[in-house]
């Protein structure tokens, strides 16, 4: 049952900016080999005093056009330290670093396309003297099919299980993988071990080695804005998510002897029976992860390759506590129908059927990204089918980064 594709946001500007250079002029002699005092040669005072007088310069030239927006601006001084810098146009202003020792500022924000920046830069030199450099630029233009957005999830937020990857969805193709993946970063607290794997030219995923561990804190960060995707294609906006993981929910699914046991934090709390997938229609055995959840949900046949008129084929419009474990269509639900052969005998078409009861009550303590792994089949669960990222072992799943 393949998920309806996510409209595309509308483009937002965003700030930056940058800067010029400013040269600093200094009174010497009159061009007469005199000093206007008298005697032979300049004004020593007048010269020393010129020599240490600060001097701006940028790698971007006053009224440039056409800038690109991955323009990493860059302000020197020599001579004096930077004491500020602002880049800013009409959507913001754009974020920057000054070095230790004031003698350079660096900007670490994305640019914005086809928006004019004013800069803004000041130094002063040992004696205190202050100078000032104002210029301005325009970054080139880029129309909405040359900029990818980044939806995340899980939400802001959200408090999901401990197998829930963070994912990154990019409305267009990434080609310059390495590029983007420097700029998105997942910060756990407590610290635990990770990494990204690239699905496709358009989907990331990042999981914990390990199983996250209960209460966990995630902040994401994708900083993207303006970053060349390759292809002619930049990042359009930075995206930042903070999550939190709930209770260790594990459910142990024996399709060989029919049960589900339910654990919360290495506790178990019940043994639930089930009927999964009947010959032809053999349930996935592996780890999967709860996708999302309907109280209520239509389910046919045609949406997982049964056509209508088969002997096989249904649509039920009701069916409830419906929570989805594979994008192929493998979920756990009520199924009043099958309560007989619950706990005896596997006839569904690959769901996990439960009685209404028990469906129910799993269904209210089930978050989005709790675990359920399936034994006792010879088919297995496909890890790009669904958040099927636990299959693969951690050494494959850290060479899928386009940093290894």
């Amino acid at each position: 049952m393949p998920f309806p594709a996510a409209p595309r946001r509308s483009r937002v500007l965003r700030a930056a900016a940058v800067l010029v250079t400013v040269a600093v002029l200094a009174a010497a002699c009159d061009g007469s080999g005199f000093s206007p005092t008298g005697g032979g040669g300049s004004d020593d005072k007048t010269t020393a005093a010129a020599a240490t007088e600060a001097v701006l310069s940028t790698n971007v030239a006053d009224k440039a056009s056409g800038v690109p927006v991955d323009k990493v601006v860059k302000v020197s001084a020599e001579h004096g330290k930077i004491t500020d810098v602002v880049v800013r146009s009409k959507a913001g202003k754009v974020s920057g670093r000054l070095v230790a020792d004031g003698s350079r500022w660096v900007s670490t924000g994305g640019l914005e396309p086809g928006v004019r920046y004013r800069v803004r830069a000041t130094a002063q030199n040992g004696d205190g003297k202050q100078v000032e450099n104002i210029s301005s630029f325009t970054t080139q233009a880029l129309s909405l099919d040359q900029q990818t957005y980044p939806s995340v999830a899980p939400l802001q937020g959200e408090t999901v299980g401990i197998g829930m990857p963070v994912i990154v969805t990019f409305d267009l193709p990434v080609t310059d993988k390495a590029s983007f993946e420097r700029h998105m970063k997942v910060a756990t607290t407590p610290v635990q071990q990770g990494s990204w794997r690239w699905v496709s030219d358009t989907v990331a995923h990042w999981r914990p080695k390990a199983y996250w561990k209960a209460g966990t804190k995630v902040s994401v960060d994708i900083g993207i804005n303006g970053v060349a995707a390759g292809g002619g294609i930049y990042g359009q906006e930075d995206r930042k998510v903070d999550f939190k993981v709930g209770d260790a929910h594990v459910y142990k699914v024996n399709a060989a002897t029919h049960q589900m046991k339910v654990f919360s934090n290495g506790k178990l709390l019940r043994t639930l029976p089930i009927t999964t997938g009947k010959p032809g229609f053999t349930t996935r055995s592996g780890v999967k992860v709860i996708m999302e959840k309907f109280a209520t949900r239509r389910m046919n046949s045609e949406t997982v390759g049964i056509p209508q008129g088969s002997a096989e084929a249904y649509d039920i419009n009701d069916v409830r506590w419906a929570m989805r474990l594979t994008n192929s269509g493998e979920f756990i639900h009520a199924a009043p129908w099958s309560v007989g052969s619950q706990g005896r005998a596997n006839v569904s078409h690959g769901c996990t059927g439960l009685s209404t009861d028990n469906a129910s009550w799993l269904y209210d303590m089930t978050r989005r990204g709790d675990v359920v792994t399936y034994t006792g089949t010879d088919r297995p669960m496909e890890p790009d089918n669904g958040y099927g990222d636990w299959n693969i072992p951690w050494k494959d799943y850290v060479a899928g980064s386009a940093l290894h």
